[in-house]
């Protein structure tokens, strides 16, 4: 058996498809029971169905009525979201975004909820299977493996906007070496995750690919210019006053609990740690990975191990990256089987693949039950598997190079 993870032989595209099928249809069937036995607007728990995306949807409803500030104060959004719902028990959820995404919060708040839901769900999703679809090697089973990769159900379920963030991130990757501008662009857009834009920014400069970077910084500065045009200075004072609560609140406080959030510095304050401890330990993981992704781009490392790498690092570099932003390890394994296909796996890596492909499934559970940071562990394992397959060979060079026997 050992041999067999060590070879990874066991994952046959037969295996790899059938597994993610039953993922897949497993998952699916638990969505739709749980969001058709409850009432139009909520689920069998008494929740709003994809319980996040009414955030984004009641903050839509209410730029389009007028409040673009009141949304980001989160007494005001949730006594609106009360009042929507008609229930003033009701589950609610917060805006946490810079005011640029407001417009596709609008988009859907023109429509009812559930239609508004199923087509955000439904573009965002397309645009996520394009980019793995890109990016891995044609092989039989990709759609299947793609689709039943469990991070899609966890943001089904949520409702949220990691299809649309696993996509942009993606294609920008992909297309840096190619398409610049289109690559800067996709990458820009991705400002409405600014805890994300930690390592983008060093990959690119480091890389050497200004023209991305001119079309990344020229996308965020015609957003920012647009919506304050558009809503008025007024909203930046109160993004960033929403922004105490999001830092103190959800993050610090951890009020939507540890095993939730997916990083160093929610595992460090699950431990009982004090908030100078848990910074302390995120900021060294932050500048670990931010200098190893500066050394692959630096040294032109293959693109492909640079892209999983910046992808995985993306979500460890932060301390805010929930369970449903894994969406984006898809395309750091996307990455990752192409570069394997043609160049060859290392022992246990095939096995590693399927062990981060299967991570969203288990690191909230496994944390609630046994307490050990599971997503962060294996996160940061692939994470240093990657660089050893961007360094390798150069550690070996040196290695010879200082070898006692050439003195």
């Amino acid at each position: 058996m050992l041999a067999s993870l060590r070879s990874g032989d066991w994952l046959t595209e037969d295996r790899a498809r059938i597994y993610a099928l039953m993922i897949a249809l497993f998952g699916a069937a638990s969505l739709v029971f749980i969001w058709t036995t409850g009432g139009p607007m909520t689920d069998r728990f008494g929740r709003p169905i994809a319980t996040d995306f009414s955030g984004m949807w009641t903050a839509g409803r209410m730029l389009v009525g007028g409040d673009a500030v009141g949304l980001f104060d989160p007494e005001t959004h949730f006594a609106f979201q009360r009042q929507v719902f008609a229930n003033p028990a009701v589950d609610v959820y917060g805006w946490h975004y810079p005011p640029f995404f407001l417009a596709v919060a609008a988009l859907m708040g023109l429509l009812p909820y559930v239609p508004a839901l199923i087509a955000w769900q439904a573009s965002t999703f397309a645009l996520y299977l394009a980019a793995v679809r890109a990016i891995a090697p044609p092989h039989r089973a990709l759609l299947a493996v793609a689709i039943g990769f469990p991070a899609v159900f966890v943001t089904l379920g949520h409702g949220h906007n990691a299809f649309l963030t696993a996509g942009l991130l993606g294609f920008g990757l992909l297309l840096l070496p190619t398409r610049p501008v289109i690559a800067g662009i996709c990458i820009g857009l991705l400002a409405y995750k600014p805890q994300f834009g930690l390592v983008l920014p060093v990959v690119m400069l480091l890389g050497w690919h200004v023209r991305a970077v001119l079309a990344a910084g020229v996308t965020v500065l015609a957003m920012a210019a647009g919506v304050t045009l558009w809503l008025g200075p007024e909203v930046w004072t109160a993004f960033l006053k929403g922004a105490v609560f999001t830092r103190e609140v959800i993050l610090e406080q951890g009020i939507t609990g540890w095993a939730k959030i997916q990083s160093t510095f929610s595992a460090f304050r699950s431990f009982g740690a004090p908030l100078p401890l848990a910074y302390g330990a995120q900021f060294a993981v932050t500048g670990l990975v931010v200098a190893t992704l500066a050394l692959a781009a630096w040294r032109r490392a293959d693109h492909r191990l640079v892209a999983a790498l910046t992808a995985t690092g993306a979500l460890l570099a932060t301390p805010y990256c929930l369970d449903y932003d894994m969406t984006i390890l898809a395309v750091a394994v996307a990455f990752t089987a192409a570069h394997g296909v043609e160049k060859g796996f290392g022992p246990y890596e095939k096995t590693l693949l399927a062990a981060v492909w299967l991570l969203p499934l288990v690191a909230r559970p496994g944390m609630m039950v046994t307490g050990v940071p599971i997503g962060v562990l294996v996160m940061a394992l692939f994470f240093g598997v990657l660089a050893h397959r961007a360094f390798g060979p150069d550690l070996l060079r040196l290695s010879a190079r200082w070898s006692p026997a050439r003195g």
